[in-house]
């Protein structure tokens, strides 16, 4: 299990830190999205937020940390919309369920991701060290379905397709996030049903219905 790395806080109240950091991130997207990380201070990082950077301190130590935070609420994120799926049981249906709910995740937080590809190498290397890891847990829910589509006969994979087929369903969804700037004439909808369709009818070389997905 990747352990979740712990964020210092002189604040002892929970849903105060929760609610202060909700804030802070949302503040930071915009700024460094617009700035970069690097150009971007604390203060300002604060006055996006609503309070001062002496209450900000309270909450984190260092600008990294804020954007550590910003990282990790994308992977909270995407485990809460994926967790009630039925991966022990998964089928094509499922699997198609999983895309359009992390793909419609990747079309709500669009800035997040495009901060997080962007910036996080900005990361001391024990928090970009858990960033990746978090990735390659949320891959691991793809590689999971498609295991049990293999299984259950409804794809042809080999082990090595299945891995590759995992890593480019979680990474061609983000194309959402990177080319929407140019993808101005499709609907979220329109994205989601193509790109599925895309998908699956390569892995497995025949054409499959998506309506409904």
């Amino acid at each position: 299990m990747n352990k979740k790395r712990e964020v210092e806080s002189s604040v002892k109240d929970e849903s105060l830190i929760a609610k202060r950091r909700s804030q802070m991130i949302r503040g930071a997207v915009t700024l460094f999205k617009q700035k970069g990380f690097h150009r971007t201070t604390t203060r300002e990082i604060a006055k996006a937020a609503g309070f001062s950077i002496g209450t900000l301190y309270e909450y984190i130590r260092t600008k990294e940390d804020v954007l550590y935070l910003v990282c990790d609420s994308i992977y909270d994120e995407v485990h809460t919309r994926l967790a009630a799926l039925d991966t022990e049981n998964a089928s094509i249906e499922v699997l198609k369920t999983a895309l359009q709910h992390y793909y419609g995740l990747i079309d709500d937080m669009q800035d997040e991701f495009v901060v997080m590809y962007q910036e996080s190498k900005s990361l001391p290397k024990d928090a970009l060290q858990y960033v990746l890891n978090k990735e390659i847990e949320m891959v691991s829910l793809f590689e999971r379905l498609l295991k049990e589509c293999v299984e259950s006969g409804e794809l042809e994979l080999t082990p090595k397709e299945i891995t590759l087929a995992s890593h480019h369903l979680f990474v061609q969804g983000q194309m959402w996030a990177f080319r929407r700037w140019a993808l101005n004439d499709f609907t979220i909808e329109e994205f989601i049903n193509m790109q599925t369709q895309f998908l699956l009818q390569g892995m497995a070389g025949e054409k499959i219905s998506i309506q409904g997905a």
